[in-house]
């Protein structure tokens, strides 16, 4: 049971008298201020034997910073009972289309580490009134070698102000791998598992304690200063899911070198930009991987990027290969004498003590390049103090972390994901990490939960990609597993349609586990919205309320913020401290992308609804960039893409719902005058992509287009497109200002061809 008993003066709920039919010695709640007009009736309240389900309250306008919590609709004077209120508790019964709300049980609510919405509301206000005093709290909690100064968080998030900065913990001197790995060792976790390691082939597994990982760390942390890395170097890693990723990830904090992770299913062009624009000392990859029944030979990969970078000025003096015997032979790998080297041939040969780089807070961390707009990828660039107090305590908080957790995020350490979730937030907990080579329907669909049994898996964290697919393979693939040790489940990438959380909910979670359907990106370090298990109802498809110390705002087309129910663009006003800090070497870009929209907020890109109880659902990307299963791929990028082949005269493309991967990418395509429309050159084109960016950027469908809607101006209109491609012929507008109005006729001819 958890009942909202909020604080006097933040939340005053009231409940109108129970009918006696329904007495039962429950007495109503009733609130110390006379005040409050709006009321909840009881005959909208779920009874269970022996207790009263959660009931959410009616709340004053309060504070500034609280308005967004102004949950449950304040209803004039007079207006009587709000509507029925349907709920399920967790561990009672199924959720359905008609719950509205999926309510926490007593039982998981007094266990867990924010228990209520009194609590979760007291630390919030404090973490908005006192931000310096709440995160230096937590703060305390890790190593510093020298604390910061007076000032914990300095900013300026108003480019009408001047330059665009944030800094957190500024003066203050740690280092984030000392944080995740001395730290816990010398806590007495030495002989913990760090990381189950499952790889793709069934019965082929390894495992780390805490101890062995922080051994294997300093030994690439000593090779990498052998070779001449130091302090502020950039290293491009590019590896599957072996331990060596974030082992080697871990090796570069140690040092203070600048990781790069780039996804493993990155093509050698899109390796070769980052490679152009960061310099590294070194790329770190392997021969090959195994993905499934597939081999992926990424050291070919990665002779060709560095073939490409080098002509292009950038020339790479090392590459560090792991061999990877289970995906090819060592024998078979292509090779470069004096510029290729076994990790095995030299790794294990250093010592296993490597001291540490000790480091500003505001020293760089990592380097991750995201999508853009422009066809470029963005370099964010993370620092160290505030991103590692900001996503060890996301972690703790939003999957409610307990020391005897066994915890597994399916994501890739070349996505933010993998950094904040897989590698640094869990390991800074102490906690005990699964990691997954191969593919999660190999060798069928059941192979998830195999791997959930085989570790006990209790808290599962996936993307809404992940839970349609298995959602279409079938529930027999899941119930044939137990799965009884899932406790927690989570959510990541792109918002989770309302079926897919409830088969989530019911099939994977057996109506017991609560869902953190978290929102976050690549430039805010760790979750922004997410529920607290425990803490607050849940909505399915929701992301319900904002994490301590974030203050979400959604605002119109003219920047104005907007109350109460609504839709618009999100924003986030004030820093936190994971936020990013800059774009590599492109500040100016920083503040035109995510600062000059508008002024004095840092916009997401993002479209947003809130609705009459405060909970934040996101629509999905307003800017020119495709949410492909939990991948942000630029437009701009698969149209550079597709005009560089030689019979394609232009593109545009767009993103159209799909219902596995959540966006999928549609390709309008103009051939140069003369070429025929062929299936051939249709294969060429997604070929292309797939090259030149990586597989999962290739069009699902490819629509020739003897022209594209524009303006006179010459502006393409992709919103007529968006229209054509999701077969909204009835919602196209107004098209007589188009230079050539008769274009779109063509297309919708040519839609099915």
């Amino acid at each position: 049971m958890v009942m909202i008993m909020l604080s006097q003066g933040v939340l005053d709920p009231i409940l109108c008298s129970t009918p006696s039919s329904l007495n039962n010695n429950k007495k109503p709640l009733s609130s110390s201020s006379s005040s409050v007009s709006s009321l909840f009736c009881s005959d909208n309240i779920n009874y269970r034997t022996g207790r009263r389900s959660f009931l959410m309250a009616s709340i004053h306008r309060t504070n500034n910073f609280l308005r967004h919590l102004e949950s449950m609709k304040i209803l004039p004077s007079g207006a009587g009972c709000i509507p029925h209120l349907n709920a399920v508790i967790l561990g009672e019964s199924l959720a359905t289309e008609e719950n509205d709300y999926v309510l926490p049980s007593e039982q998981f609510a007094s266990q867990a580490n924010v228990q209520s919405p009194e609590q979760y509301l007291k630390m919030y206000k404090r973490s908005i009134e006192d931000p310096a005093g709440f995160w230096s709290e937590i703060a305390s909690e890790f190593y510093w070698k020298q604390k910061w100064g007076d000032q914990v968080c300095k900013e300026n998030f108003d480019v009408r102000k001047g330059n665009i900065n944030i800094e957190w913990f500024k003066g203050g001197i740690t280092n984030i791998c000392y944080n995740c790995l001395d730290r816990n060792v010398e806590a007495g976790l030495g002989d913990k598992v760090a990381f189950y390691w499952e790889g793709n082939e069934l019965g082929v597994d390894a495992t780390l304690t805490y101890t062995q990982l922080l051994h294997q760390v300093c030994q690439v942390a000593n090779y990498l200063k052998d070779i001449g890395v130091k302090k502020g170097d950039a290293v491009i890693i590019y590896l599957p899911m072996l331990m060596e990723l974030p082992i080697t990830m871990l090796a570069c904090a140690r040092i203070g070198a600048v990781h790069s992770v780039v996804f493993a299913g990155f093509s050698s062009e899109s390796l070769s930009q980052r490679i152009i624009d960061c310099k590294p000392k070194v790329v770190i990859t392997c021969n090959a991987v195994k993905r499934g029944s597939k081999v992926i030979y990424l050291k070919d990969i990665v002779d060709t990027a560095i073939k490409d970078s080098t002509q292009n000025g950038v020339s790479i003096d090392v590459c560090l290969a792991y061999d990877n015997a289970s995906a090819l032979k060592r024998e078979d790998t292509k090779w470069t004498e004096g510029r290729d080297i076994w990790w095995q041939d030299v790794v294990p040969r250093y010592p296993t003590t490597c001291p540490v780089e000790w480091l500003d807070a505001e020293d760089p961390l990592f380097l991750l390049y995201t999508s853009g707009s422009t066809g470029k990828p963005k370099g964010v660039v993370h620092t160290t103090g505030g991103y590692m107090v900001y996503t060890a305590t996301t972690f703790k908080y939003a999957f409610d972390y307990k020391p005897s957790d066994i915890y597994w995020c399916t994501a890739d350490c070349g996505w933010i994901t993998g950094h904040s979730y897989v590698t640094y937030g869990p390991i800074l907990n102490g906690a005990t990490v699964v990691l997954y080579e191969g593919a999660p329907n190999y060798p069928d669909a059941g192979r998830s939960w195999n791997i959930v049994d085989k570790y006990k898996v209790s808290i599962f964290y996936t993307a809404p990609t992940l839970v349609r697919s298995l959602m279409r393979d079938g529930d027999e693939h899941v119930t044939r597993y137990s799965r009884k040790s899932l406790r927690v489940l989570g959510s990541v990438g792109e918002p989770i349609n309302p079926s897919a959380w409830r088969w989530f909910y019911n099939v994977i979670g057996d109506s017991r586990c609560p869902i953190s359907d978290t929102w976050w990106q690549t430039e805010t370090g760790g979750f922004m919205i997410t529920p607290l298990p425990g803490a607050w109802p849940q909505k399915p498809g929701s992301a319900t309320c904002p994490f301590f110390g974030v203050q979400p705002v959604i605002v119109d087309e003219n920047g104005v913020e907007i109350e109460g129910e609504c839709s618009g663009y999100l924003c986030v006003k004030s820093s936190w401290p994971g936020a990013f800090r800059t774009l590599y070497g492109d500040h100016e870009r920083y503040e035109t992308t995510y600062f000059k929209p508008f002024a004095g907020y840092y916009f997401s890109g993002d479209g947003c609804s809130r609705d009459k109880d405060g909970y934040y659902w996101l629509t999905g990307r307003v800017d020119d960039v495709i949410n492909v299963s939990g991948h942000r791929i630029g437009t701009a990028e698969v149209e550079s893409a597709l005009v560089s082949h030689p019979k394609c005269a232009e593109a545009a493309v767009v993103g159209v719902e799909h219902e596995v991967k959540g966006q999928s990418i549609y390709a309008f395509v103009t051939l140069v005058d003369g070429v025929p429309y062929s299936e051939e050159l249709r294969k060429d084109l997604v070929l292309t992509v797939r090259k030149q960016i990586g597989a999962f950027a290739a069009p699902d469908k490819i629509h020739w287009a003897p022209g594209l809607p524009k303006t006179r101006s010459g502006k393409i209109m992709r919103r007529i497109l968006r229209k054509i491609a999701s077969r909204q012929l009835d919602e196209l507008g107004d098209t007589s200002t188009l230079a050539e109005p008769n274009v779109v006729n063509q297309l919708i001819e040519l839609a099915d061809s």
